[in-house]
Parts: C-alpha cells; structure tokens; sequence
C-alpha cells in the first residue's frame, strides 16, 4: 500500500518535472479512494473482525440465556400444571366428601326426626291415656258423689226420725262390734 503511494508521487513528479502529490480533488478521487479502502482493509479487517467476533459471541450467549429462560419457564410451566391438576384433584375429592358427608347428615335427619315424630306420638298417646283416665276417675268420682247425693235425698224423704235413729245404731253397732 506504501508503494502505491510512493508510485503515485513518482508518477506526479515526473510529469511535472519533479516529485510532488497531485492535490487536485477531481483528478486524484478515485486514487485517493482505493488508498483509503486499501489503509481501511488493511488496518480495519483485524479492529473489524474484533468487533464482529465480540458481537457474535455477545449475540450467541445472548440466544443460550434465552433458551436456557424458555426451558426453565417450560419445566415452571409443567410444574405449575401438576400442582393445577393436583390443586383440581383435591377440590373434587373435597367436594365429593362434601356431597356424601350432605347426604350422610340427611340421613341422619330424617331418621333423627322419624324417632322424634315417634316419640311424640307415644308421648301424646300416653298423655291421651292419662288424661281419659283422668277424666274416667273424676267422672266416677262425681257419680258415686251424685248417687250419694240422690241415695241420702231419697233416704231423707222415706225415713223418719225414728227409722233414722235406728239406721244410725245399727250402723254404729257393726262399726263397733258391739
């Protein structure tokens, strides 16, 4: 590259007359321009192929810790999803539980309530015995009160003071003994 401007100063200098650069900007463009590429490709493929590589491996970790996320969020995800349909497992055990323990206590309700009804039914019973009995005792006590009644009103009117009198010893005499 050296040698080709070192050529090209050579070339200028002989056609002038002596050694020199040819400055003018329309007629040295295209030299100018391959110097330029030429020092860029020179000196730039080793700063470039740095920085390229650099960008590479930054690019390719880049992509590992992206798959190394997206197999870590995949084996959540699956996890997730076991204890979700372990979480679903238990609520429908749960619930079955729930609905047998329902129809348990139902049960035991209705029979609770068919001894109660039972129960009442022979408490009334034997209170409607009772109380007919009641009734029964008190209404023979007020007929042997109104036969009593009627027998004394009757002996009242058929007996005298004397057939008195003589009732009254005779009964004297049998409680007596005498």
């Amino acid at each position: 590259m050296m040698s080709t401007i070192l050529l090209l100063a050579a070339t200028e200098a002989v056609e002038e007359g002596g050694f020199g650069l040819n400055l003018d900007i329309f007629e040295t463009n295209l030299i100018n321009l391959a110097i330029l590429v030429g020092l860029l490709v020179y000196f730039g493929r080793k700063v470039l192929g740095q920085i390229l590589s650099e960008r590479r491996a930054k690019i390719a970790q880049a992509i590992q810790e992206a798959e190394d996320r997206q197999k870590k969020a995949a084996a959540l995800l699956a996890e997730q999803q076991k204890k979700l349909a372990q979480a679903q497992a238990t609520a429908e055990r749960i619930r079955k539980e729930a609905e047998q323990r329902a129809k348990d206590a139902q049960a035991a309700i209705a029979s609770q309530t068919e001894k109660d009804i039972q129960r009442l039914k022979e408490i009334a019973a034997q209170d409607l015995t009772s109380e007919q009995e009641r009734v029964i005792a008190e209404l023979r006590q007020r007929i042997a009160a109104l036969a009593i009644e009627r027998a004394e009103s009757q002996l009242k009117a058929q007996l005298d003071e004397s057939a008195q009198q003589t009732l009254i010893e005779r009964s004297i005499a049998q409680l007596g003994g005498r």
